[in-house]
């Protein structure tokens, strides 16, 4: 019987630090192959952008073992489609997007890479992993050694094998994993819901956007959700996710709401 197949992911670039320690993480676990962005495509989403440049192949070379490593210059996404329909020898049983330098959390999980590459493996029925950590943000778009991804590798690690030996991914077609910047080995869980706040936003001066900084309402801030477990109790945020977008207000009383206002 064959080992199940990982594939790897980011949206930081394949020659990333962050998706190193991912792949080191998951030695063992199954046959690895890195299949990411040849660039970097931070705040990509699910985006489908191509630049129609050749895939780069190559081969990373991690305690005596090979791990096959495709780099496309497009979008995380499209990396997976990519990966999915012409790169893999065999269906993946797990694809893990990360260690992503940043935090990907509240209502702009959509604007994430990171989460964008694992929504696109579970749209083709591929449970996945996304995994960050928690930076500064002159870090965010960097491959800098300063950070250090080992208690992020180690969830990443920990989760992945949960989900290939349980199977605990076939009713969430994504998880999304949050770890603190000072976190330890020590540092607690939870599992969370995404909270309908924005984390970052965007900062303008003179009419130009200059940036973006951690805005947080702690007003309204849900304390069940992402942002309250990373940002406030410094704690390990594990959220489910699905492609049900769709408003929780009753369909039924929403129609009629609906129809009273056509018959007006």
């Amino acid at each position: 019987m064959s080992k199940p197949l990982i594939l790897v992911t980011n949206d930081d670039g394949v020659e990333s630090p962050g998706l190193l320690a991912a792949v080191r993480a998951l030695r063992g676990l199954g046959e690895l192959m890195v299949v990411a962005p040849l660039e970097q495509q931070s705040s990509k989403g699910r985006s489908f952008a191509w630049k129609q440049r050749p895939v780069v192949k190559s081969t990373l070379r991690l305690a005596n073992t090979n791990v096959t490593t495709i780099a496309v210059d497009a979008s995380p996404a499209v990396c997976v489609r990519y990966a999915l329909m012409l790169g893999v020898p065999r269906p993946p049983a797990l694809v893990v997007s990360g260690i992503n330098y940043g935090e990907n959390l509240g209502n702009g999980l959509t604007i994430s890479g990171t989460v964008g590459a694992a929504l696109e493996a579970a749209a083709d029925g591929v449970p996945a992993l996304a995994v960050s950590l928690e930076t500064a943000k002159e870090y965010h778009l960097s491959h800098s050694t300063l950070i250090d991804f080992s208690i992020a590798a180690m969830w990443t690690r920990k989760l992945a094998k949960q989900i290939l030996l349980h199977h605990i991914a076939r009713e969430i077609p994504v998880i999304n994993v949050n770890v603190p910047s000072d976190a330890t080995r020590e540092t607690k869980w939870r599992v969370t819901r995404a909270s309908q706040q924005a984390y970052f936003r965007s900062l303008v001066e003179a009419g130009k956007f200059i940036g973006y900084d951690v805005m947080i309402n702690h007003d309204n801030l849900e304390r069940d959700s992402d942002i309250y477990a990373v940002s406030v109790e410094r704690i390990v945020s594990v959220s489910p996710l699905t492609f049900d977008l769709t408003a929780r207000e009753s369909l039924k009383s929403f129609a009629k709401t609906l129809k009273a206002l056509a018959d007006d």
